[in-house]
């Protein structure tokens, strides 16, 4: 399965080069596989994945809370801004501390505008909506518009879809 999993990862990769936001995102459970295979999909071009929290958390040590909640799109930024014609991003949970007070999706949107992006996302996409974490949790997220493509690791993808603008949001 991860062999399907991986080229339908390259497929929406190209897809995605002409769409607004480049963001392709690799959605699953926890323990799903999906740094597996997002290292399978670095090694094939010869690039490395990015550890998003560890990257991150190393930039923030010095700053103020305030600081760090302004400062982390840049610095998220400045972290890809030497990259490949693509990054691959894993590990993104910081994203999603509340004490940051941040928007994950729209910070990894953000970034697709420069870069081309395959993140993992560690949830759920179902019934055009994608979810992170459980309703109750301080980190959960629900999307109704995605602005990216997306491919579970169940195999399904936004590509498999006849409508691919409309699954990504870019209608």
């Amino acid at each position: 399965m991860s062999g399907a999993i991986q080229s339908k990862i390259k497929t929406s990769l190209v897809t995605a080069d002409s769409l607004y936001h480049r963001l392709v995102l690799v959605v699953g459970e926890n323990k799903s596989g999906k740094s597996a295979v997002l290292r399978d999909v670095a090694n094939k071009f010869n690039m490395p994945v990015t550890n998003v929290n560890l990257e991150i958390s190393a930039l923030l040590l010095d700053l103020t809370n305030k600081q760090r909640s302004l400062r982390l799109p840049g610095l998220l930024g400045e972290i890809l801004n030497n990259a490949h014609p693509f990054v691959i991003l894993d590990n993104i949970e910081i994203l999603f501390d509340k004490d940051l007070k941040q928007d994950p999706l729209r910070i990894l949107q953000g970034i697709s505008r420069n870069h081309s992006v395959i993140a993992s996302w560690g949830g759920y996409f179902s019934n055009g909506r994608l979810q992170y974490a459980e309703p109750g949790h301080s980190e959960y997220r629900n999307y109704e518009s995605v602005g990216a493509l997306i491919v579970t690791m169940d195999g399904w993808a936004t590509i498999d879809s006849e409508n691919i603008n409309e699954e990504a949001g870019q209608a």
